[in-house]
């Protein structure tokens, strides 16, 4: 898929990410939140944690699952903009949670599966 074609489709992903965290109940507080040289795809409150997400979006296997996208350098570039966001809102000591939404799939055969806590 060419480079163009993947970051509207990246974006859909994350407006559908957002459309299942909000009907789960979550307050979604910023939508790709940059800091500290990294960027956050949705940043939400559940109940009184903090949850940083990750937006992943794969239509084909030939390049991985979504979660193994999120590779140890993504997670540390996430955990660092993190920080930066729990400062910035006055909430240092609020819990945190880090999430990945996998989005697999299109069109109506397509899935997602939100992982808790997934690093």
């Amino acid at each position: 898929m060419p480079w163009r074609k993947r970051v509207p489709a990246g974006r859909r992903g994350e407006q559908v990410a957002a459309r299942h965290l909000k009907r789960c109940g979550y307050l979604i507080l910023a939508r790709n939140y940059r800091a500290a040289g990294a960027e956050i795809d949705l940043v939400a409150l559940d109940d009184d944690t903090l949850v940083f997400v990750e937006v992943k979006l794969r239509v084909g296997s030939s390049f991985g699952t979504p979660l193994e996208a999120v590779d140890f350098e993504k997670r540390e570039h996430i955990r660092r903009a993190a920080r930066v966001f729990a400062e910035w809102r006055g909430a240092p000591d609020l819990p945190a949670r880090f999430d990945v939404v996998a989005l697999t799939g299109a069109g109506r055969s397509s899935r997602l599966e939100q992982i808790k806590g997934a690093f």
